[in-house]
């Protein structure tokens, strides 16, 4: 086993985990997106948001210091916790070692001045019918464990068609003799950290900056069913050639969103 790092004082190490979430859908006509947006923001509304972050606290074994929360006129919430930790854990389990982190009905870690957010962003194209929900989470702790292992639960409650995370660990702390630690935990990807069922349905492009201790991960579904796509209607509606070109429409939409730069759309 190797030797557990004697620290002077308390883990002054920050690490940040955040998400950007997008679920893209085909809305026909201007009612049908009047419509998308309204469901959007009834069901991931402000009340809606600090249940699910609190639920996530209560996973993860945090308290809940503070809420504040807002819905936003046309569109969108926010949600702001500040919690603190919950000592649940033994001293073995606060290591994060680089393995598939905990599926939802098992995660718990242990959390020290620290905050989780969440924003949502829907909207929707005027002409194309293309609609997207995006929506931004921040997990930051302070201390020895890593939100990386809540990163299991986030990525299985916000089924989405693309994510992009980052993770990144700021500042130092000391050990006993005074020398700085950068880093408490070996990492070498996001990926390494995700359940295998995961890994199967994703594909996934790492940008990673070791030696700023930054890991950057970009993951789109595998497989398209456009069935899944539509919001009002359904492809036995559609003509051929609506089909095919309503297809097209979204994987343009999600190629872009993925790569993060505009593309020349293919006839």
């Amino acid at each position: 086993m190797k030797k557990r790092l004697k620290l002077h004082g308390f883990n002054n190490l920050t690490k940040t985990l955040s998400f950007n979430i997008y679920d893209i859908c085909y809305a026909k006509t201007p009612r049908h997106r009047r419509e998308y947006i309204e469901y959007i923001d009834e069901a991931y509304n402000a009340s809606r948001l600090t249940q699910i972050l609190t639920e996530v606290s209560h996973i993860i074994g945090a308290n809940i210091l503070n809420i504040a929360h807002q819905d936003y006129e046309p569109q969108g919430a926010s949600v702001t916790m500040l919690i603190s930790e919950e000592p649940l854990l033994s001293e073995e389990d606060l290591v994060t070692r680089e393995q598939p982190g905990p599926l939802p009905d098992a995660v718990v870690a242990h959390l020290d001045k620290s905050h989780i957010t969440v924003h949502t962003y829907p909207e929707s194209h005027p002409d194309n019918g293309i609609s997207t929900f995006r929506a931004d989470i921040d997990v930051s702790t302070c201390g020895r464990i890593s939100p990386l292992r809540a990163l299991n639960f986030l990525i299985h409650s916000f089924e989405s068609d693309i994510l992009t995370i980052d993770y990144r660990v700021r500042g130092f702390t000391r050990d006993v003799r005074g020398r700085k630690h950068f880093i408490d935990h070996k990492i070498n990807s996001i990926q390494n950290f995700m359940s295998r069922d995961t890994r199967d349905r994703y594909q996934m492009i790492d940008v990673n900056v070791y030696q700023e201790n930054i890991f950057h991960t970009k993951m789109i579904l595998k497989e398209f069913d456009l069935d899944n796509y539509l919001f009002g209607t359904g492809v036995d509606e559609l003509t051929p050639r609506e089909e095919r070109e309503i297809r097209k429409r979204l994987q343009h939409e999600m190629a872009e969103i993925f790569y993060g730069r505009n593309m020349r759309r293919l006839s």
